[in-house]
Order: C-alpha cells, then structure tokens, then sequence
C-alpha cells in the first residue's frame, strides 16, 4: 500500500505542477478574451493549489500506512477529494459549465474526511490513544 499511495503522490504531484504551469503560462492565453477571465483564472489557481497540497498529503500518508486502515483511507479521501475538487474546477475553469461547481464542495468533503482519518489513524498509533 505504501508504494501505491507513493507512486500516487509523485504521479498527482507532478500533474499538479503541469498544470499550474499550463494555467499560469498557456491558459491565461486562452481565456484572456472571456468575461469571465477572472473567475476563470482564480478556479484554475485554486484547484492548482488544492491539488498539489493534495498530492503532497497522499505521499505522508504513504509514511503512515502503518498505522492502520484510516491512513489508507485518509490516502484515497484525498485522492477523491482531488479528483472531484480540482478535478471539477479544471473542467468549469475549461468549458465554463458553471454548474460543474456543485461537484466542488463533495471533493471539499473528501479532503476533510481524510484529513479526519489521518488524525484518526495518528492518535489510534499513539501510546496514549491505544
């Protein structure tokens, strides 16, 4: 499980790295002549943002596999959470389908969830949660 979560760290990380760049150097090409530049923009800077964080919290959880079946869980929350959060805000960011925004807070609930299973998985490892 720890060499699935990893590989899924550096494979999430390093999309998240493409496109931040894509958005910062050959997106704002493209969406410059919209209405809706600004928002556009500001989506793709927050599901670039969300994403990489993202990435780097399924490589500690790879640290913490374990401790137990909540940091697994916690490892695939975020991997959900980036798929439907950032996931949603590429695509509203890229076809301005604005209804794609409802997806956005169900990825905010996956990131939540495996923030919430990694303290979970922490405390159940630690000698006074045991």
């Amino acid at each position: 499980m720890e060499r699935l979560l990893l590989s899924l760290s550096g494979v999430s990380g390093f999309l998240a790295v493409a496109l931040g760049a894509f958005g910062a150097h050959g997106l704002e090409k493209r969406l410059a002549s919209l209405p809706d530049y600004a928002d556009r923009m500001r989506w793709w800077t927050t599901g670039a943002h969300y994403h990489l964080v993202h990435a780097v919290a399924i490589g500690v959880v790879a640290s913490a596999v374990a401790r137990g079946v909540p940091a697994q869980v916690a490892g695939f929350a975020f991997l959900a959470g980036t798929v439907l959060f950032s996931g949603s805000l590429y695509v509203m960011t890229l076809t301005g389908i604005r209804v794609l925004g409802a997806v956005t807070p169900f990825g905010g609930l996956c990131f939540l969830a495996g923030w919430a299973q990694l303290a979970w998985a922490a405390y159940r490892a630690s000698p006074s949660g045991s």
